[in-house]
């Protein structure tokens, strides 16, 4: 960047992001990431909800949060057989006698 007019377009337009907020990062990442994180850093950049949820989403995938309690109980209440009436008693066996 030689030129001194160029130097001086790329100064201010990092000086308008930077007033509005923004702020130049380097990540390291594989190669096969480059549009997927190209991707994301767009889109955390817009405002809105779905941008909030984006956030919210890599943050708790980052932090590892742990996961909702409940599916498995959530499965079972979206079964086929919810209220199906199945009697899943078993009769009550003393076993059998065996001779030593």
């Amino acid at each position: 960047m030689g030129n001194t007019a160029q130097k001086r377009a790329i100064e201010n337009y990092r000086g308008r992001l930077t007033q509005r907020g923004f702020k130049r990062l380097e990540v390291m990442a594989l190669e096969s990431d480059r549009e997927l994180i190209r991707a994301l850093a767009r889109h955390l950049a817009e405002e809105g909800p779905d941008a909030e949820q984006a956030r919210q989403t890599v943050k708790t995938l980052v932090e590892g949060a742990p996961p909702k309690t409940g599916g498995i109980l959530a499965a079972l209440r979206r079964s086929p057989l919810v209220g199906a009436e199945l009697d899943v008693s078993r009769p009550r066996e003393e076993g059998r006698r065996v001779d030593l």
